[in-house]
C-alpha cells in the first residue's frame, strides 16, 4: 500500500481523535524510520517521546519473540517469571524507597493508579497539581491535566483538583490545607514547551507536602527511564517523590505503564482495591526486562548528557535557548517554530511541537549517535537559512 491508500484506509475507519502528520510509517531501524512509499526519516520524535532505545532495539525484539513462543498472556491470578524478573529490575533502578510496582497498560491508567493510592493512603480528596500539566486523558487523569481544552466536555464529571502557577512556591503554600492528598507534578512539562522549575522547587514542594502529611507525585511519563540521564528527574533534584508513574520509554513501544510507590503506602492496599486484565502481561513484561537490560548494559543513562551537549553545541547558531534534561530537549526560536517543524520533516528529521509556539520538542533515541546529531544539526541549518 502506498501513503495516500494507507491513510484513505485509516480515515475510512478510524474515529478522528488525533490530527495526523501526512506520513504512513511502515518500518524502523535505530534511530530511523521509513514510510510506505520508501522515505526515510531521522527521528527525534520518537512517536510521542516513546522509542528511548530506538526502533527494533536487538535485545527487545529478540526477548518478546522469546516469550512470544512460550506464553504470551496470563492474568495476574497466576504468577510469572518474566513478570518478576521485570518488576526487580524496575525497582533495583528506581529512587531509593520505591520498591513496589503496580504494571498497567498506559501512562493515563499509572496516573489513575497513583491518584486512588493518594487518595486512599491520607484519606483526602483533594490533588494539587500545576498549570501546564499534562497527565492524561481518562476521567481521573484527565481532571489534573491543566488544558482546559481537553477537561471543558467532561468537568461535571472530574474529581476534585487544584491548578497552580508551575514554580511558584508562594501560590503551592497557599494551597495546603487538611483536605489535600498529594501535590502531583509533571516535573518537565514537556508538551507545555519544556518547561522546569529550579531544583530547590521540588525539594521545597518536598518538605510543604511532608509538614501538611500530603504525599507527592511525581509524573514521568516522559522523563523517566533514563531519558533525563537519570532513571528518575527526582535524582537531579535530591529528592524523591512518594509515587513516580512510568510508561512511553519503558516498553519500546509495547503499551505497558507502571506506579513505583514506597512499602509503606502499598502495605495499605488491600486485596480488591485496584486491578488490571492486562496489566503485568508476559509480553509486556518482556519488553520491560529487555529495555532495562539494554540500558544498563549499554551504560545508556550516562549517554542522555553527551547527547543533549551535542545538540546544544550543533545547532547553537540558529536557536535563541535550549530547555531540558538529557534526551528530553526542547529548542527555542525567536519566530513560531511550526514552519522549523514542517520544513525539518521535508529534510528528512521529525521532531514535535508544543504549546508554547515558539519551542520545538526534541526527543532522541539515547542511541543517537554523534553523526545523527550531526545529521540533524545540518538540517536545522538548511532551513533556518
Amino acid at each position: 500500500m502506498t501513503t495516500a491508500q494507507i491513510i484513505a484506509a485509516e480515515q475510512a475507519c478510524l474515529i478522528p481523535t488525533y490530527s495526523k502528520l501526512p506520513l504512513a510509517l511502515v518500518a524502523g531501524e535505530g534511530p530511523w524510520v521509513w514510510d510506505a512509499d520508501g522515505n526515510r526519516y531521522l527521528d527525534f520524535y520518537g512517536g510521542h517521546c516513546v522509542a528511548l532505545l530506538g526502533h527494533c532495539p536487538p535485545l527487545v525484539t529478540s526477548m518478546l519473540e522469546r516469550q512470544a513462543n512460550k506464553l504470551l498472556f496470563y492474568s495476574n491470578v497466576v504468577y510469572s517469571d518474566v513478570r518478576a524478573r521485570a518488576a526487580a529490575s524496575l525497582t533495583r533502578l528506581a529512587p531509593s524507597g520505591l520498591d513496589r510496582v503496580f504494571f498497567c497498560n498506559s501512562g493515563t491508567e499509572a496516573v489513575e493508579t497513583a491518584l486512588k493510592l493518594a487518595r486512599t493512603t491520607t484519606g483526602r480528596p483533594h490533588i494539587i497539581t500545576m498549570e501546564g500539566d499534562f497527565h492524561g486523558r481518562t476521567l481521573g487523569s484527565l481532571a489534573t491535566t491543566w488544558n482546559p481544552e481537553y477537561r471543558a466536555p467532561f468537568q461535571s464529571l472530574l474529581s476534585e483538583v487544584s491548578f497552580v502557577p508551575f514554580g511558584d512556591l508562594n501560590a503551592l503554600t497557599a494551597s495546603m490545607d487538611a483536605h489535600v492528598a498529594a501535590v502531583f507534578l509533571e516535573p518537565i512539562q514537556s508538551i507545555a514547551g519544556i518547561r522546569e522549575a529550579p531544583p530547590e522547587y521540588y525539594r521545597e514542594a518536598r518538605r510543604l507536602a511532608d509538614a501538611n502529611g500530603s504525599l507527592v507525585i511525581f509524573d514521568e511519563i516522559q522523563t523517566g527511564v533514563g531519558r533525563t540521564g537519570k532513571f528518575s528527574v527526582a535524582e537531579h533534584y535530591g529528592m524523591v517523590p512518594d509515587i513516580i508513574t512510568l510508561a512511553k520509554s519503558l516498553g519500546s513501544g509495547l503499551p505497558v505503564g507502571a506506579t513505583l510507590t514506597t512499602e509503606s503506602i502499598a502495605n495499605g492496599v488491600q486485596l480488591g482495591d485496584h486491578g488490571s486484565t492486562f496489566g503485568g502481561g508476559m509480553i509486556a513484561m518482556a519488553a520491560v526486562e529487555a529495555t532495562l537490560q539494554a540500558i544498563e548494559q549499554g551504560d545508556l543513562m550516562a549517554r542522555a548528557a553527551h547527547i543533549f551537549d551535542a545538540i546544544a553545541a550543533g545547532v547553537a547558531p540558529h536557536i535563541t535557548g535550549i530547555l531540558g534534561r538529557g534526551c528530553l530537549i526542547g529548542l527555542q526560536f525567536k519566530q513560531p517554530a511550526s514552519t522549523i517543524l514542517t520544513e525539518l520533516r521535508s529534510e528528512g528529521v521529525l521532531v514535535g511541537a508544543s504549546a508554547d509556539p515558539c519551542v520545538l520538542r526534541v526527543m532522541p533515541p539515547i542511541i543517537a549517535s554523534d553523526q545523527n546529531v550531526a545529521f540533524f544539526a545540518d538540517a536545522l541549518a538548511k532551513v533556518c537559512t
